[in-house]
């Protein structure tokens, strides 16, 4: 058991956390920059340095191999899956295929018009337009390495459950005369679902690498610079005072301030890797990333476009306040996941 345990130990140091990585940066720093990163400026740019890299190195590494197995899985087979399943076992399929697209919250919005023209009921189309910019395996291991399983297994849990009970929700409101009208009558294009060989699936996963690294590289640094500049150079007081524990309204604020943000998972972890480190509350830290990822005001925009203002109103209330409880509920039981 403690040769498993010291396996697993290694795995976790040495392939998610890196710490040869940090080591190296250190040395870097201290060595050839003649920086202590015990200091401001010189912590500032060993965090900005190896969470840069990191993220970087793991994300091509989990698309890759993400994007491989999802090359089983195109849209047009996905929708023939979704076809003719209903309630909640629909909604759960939802929000679990949202789980393998690595897309954004605008990029989602296309398959959402795709699934609601195919036919597919709307609660599933909602769950899975809710789940798939929150949650996905590259962002489980990518959480993981930050925060630990626990943290991000219980992420990944939340997510679903409230893209499942949305789901419903909408599905028990029968509010599908609120979505545009062009949508429901989309010229529906029977595409012959072409299977790939070795060579084309790698081909793929090289491309999503090269397509969701220009997407999100400037994402990947303005969060790393924002969390270097959280850790290193605002006090924890002020922190505290704005989200800290002893603020009530530390998660509204929080999912508030994610809102205007346009950015994916992988930006975001390293502010909430800095607030964490601030002694801000996990559930005020995950109520931020659900905020940014979720409900960014260029999705909003964007899915206007497709629903009318009641329906989308309704989807604005619904994460929200499963943001919110979420947010409190972590926080009141944080101690679960020290």
């Amino acid at each position: 058991m403690n040769i498993v345990n010291g396996f697993f130990r290694f795995l976790n140091d040495q392939m998610l956390k890196m710490t040869w990585l940090w080591e190296g940066v250190r040395f870097v720093v201290e060595k050839g920059f003649g920086l202590s990163i015990d200091d401001r400026l010189g912590g500032s740019i060993h965090f900005f340095i190896y969470d840069t890299i990191k993220i970087f190195i793991l994300l091509s590494v989990l698309i890759f191999g993400i994007s491989y197995i999802q090359s089983y899985f195109p849209p047009e087979k996905t929708k023939k899956k979704l076809n003719g399943i209903k309630g909640v076992r629909g909604m759960i399929l939802g929000a679990l295929l949202g789980t393998v697209t690595p897309f954004c919250s605008c990029s989602s919005i296309p398959l959402f018009i795709g699934f609601t023209s195919a036919g597919l009921p709307l609660g599933v189309t909602f769950s899975f337009l809710i789940s798939s910019p929150m949650v996905d395996l590259a962002s489980l291991l990518l959480l993981m390495s930050f925060f630990g399983p626990k943290i991000a297994i219980a992420y990944v849990i939340v997510g679903l459950v409230l893209a499942v009970l949305g789901g419903i929700i909408i599905d028990r409101l029968k509010m599908e005369k609120y979505v545009e009208d062009y949508v429901w009558v989309a010229q529906k294009v029977e595409t012959e679902i072409q299977e790939m060989n070795r060579k084309e699936r790698i081909d793929f996963a090289k491309n999503q690498v090269r397509e969701i690294i220009h997407k999100v590289w400037l994402y990947i640094l303005l969060g790393v610079g924002i969390g270097a500049a959280i850790h290193n150079w605002i006090p924890q007081s002020f922190i505290e005072k704005i989200v800290g524990g002893n603020n009530p309204f530390a998660v509204l604020l929080a999912t508030l301030v994610g809102i205007p943000i346009y950015a994916d998972i992988f930006g975001t972890i390293p502010i909430a890797e800095a607030l964490v480190a601030k002694g801000v509350g996990i559930g005020t830290v995950l109520a931020f990333m659900m905020g940014v990822t979720t409900l960014s005001l260029p999705s909003i925009i964007m899915l206007s476009k497709v629903i009318k203002p009641k329906l989308l109103a309704l989807f604005v209330f619904i994460v929200t306040v499963g943001i919110l409880i979420i947010g409190y509920t972590f926080n009141a039981f944080s101690i679960l996941f020290i």
